[in-house]
């Protein structure tokens, strides 16, 4: 890794443990518009493909897709406001990669749940930019919002990193043609990694693949 300069961190599930709460807003809100009780392994292929969780209703009139969705955005803000999001050990792993690498945030998070989930957390101040949703052409598992952070930071292909958790942000990396180091979350862990430039259990481990 001798050759990297910039890092690209997912945010949800990376950062912060986020995830399941978006999950449990999500499976609240089908259940009360819809009757309709979305299984794990469901919504994880549906959250893996990036298409929405609203698909699995084939009857729905937009207006109700947009009343759930409002609710649901209702339910994941209340979580994110009430639920401990903390990954032990993020602020001391960025505050040694700062000291080589420039950061960048890329996530498919709204920018209104982006800043309530880091007020007065920290994580930001290491950063050099975030990227949110609506920032990029198309989110991932498409390339663009990873290609739109090259472009921001001016870097080669080979000079960046990608850090995730998912098989979705996985996707837009390795068609981003950038390595990327998986980091374990109990969220994701049945998804599919094999190709990964690397997994690793804990974002503790970073500092021992990055920093030599």
């Amino acid at each position: 890794m001798q050759d990297k300069k910039y890092i690209l961190f997912d945010n949800d599930g990376v950062l912060v443990e986020t995830e399941v709460w978006y999950y449990e807003a999500s499976k609240r809100a089908l259940k009360e518009f819809f009757n309709y009780s979305v299984e794990f392994d469901e919504y994880m292929g549906i959250m893996t493909s990036g298409g929405g969780v609203w698909s699995v209703i084939k009857d729905a009139t937009q207006e109700q897709i947009e009343k759930a969705r409002t609710q649901r955005n209702f339910y994941y803000q209340e979580y994110l406001h009430t639920k401990n999001l903390v990954i032990d050990g993020v602020h001391d792993v960025l505050n040694t990669l700062s000291k080589k690498y420039k950061m960048a945030i890329i996530t498919t998070s709204r920018r209104v749940d982006f800043e309530i989930i880091h007020q007065n957390r920290g994580i930001v101040d290491h950063m050099e930019f975030v990227l949110c949703e609506g920032e990029y052409p198309r989110a991932k598992p498409h390339p663009d919002p990873y290609l739109k952070g090259l472009e921001i930071f001016g870097s080669q292909k080979k000079q960046a990193i990608v850090i995730e958790d998912s098989q979705r942000g996985l996707i837009s990396a390795n068609k981003a043609g950038l390595d990327c180091i998986i980091v374990h979350n109990e969220f994701t862990k049945t998804q599919d990694f094999s190709t990964a430039t690397m997994k690793i259990k804990s974002i503790e481990q970073l500092l021992d693949k990055l920093i030599t």
